[in-house]
């Protein structure tokens, strides 16, 4: 029984620390985008070298929405930006 509860709890750490909104925001910010709003954790929209990704919808600088993701590395890679 113990064991199930840190296996769930785990997971549940593991799953929420997949996204990084601070850095979402900072990153689209950067590149011009507005009205930002993240969508948390984006399962397949990043490669395996990423660590971190983070859905999102914006503005971009033509006043578009558009929707994408946000992928960071975990120490050394820089976030980019995935349409």
């Amino acid at each position: 029984m113990r064991l199930a509860i840190i296996i769930i709890v785990l997971g549940a750490v593991f799953l929420s620390g997949c996204t990084t909104e601070s850095s979402t925001v900072e990153t689209l910010e950067k590149a011009g985008f507005t009205d930002i709003e993240t969508q948390g954790w984006d399962a397949l929209g990043c490669s395996d070298d990423d660590f971190y990704s983070t859905k999102f919808t914006a503005k971009n600088v033509n006043n578009q929405s558009v929707e994408g993701t946000v992928c960071c590395g975990l120490l050394f890679k820089r976030c980019t930006i995935r349409y």
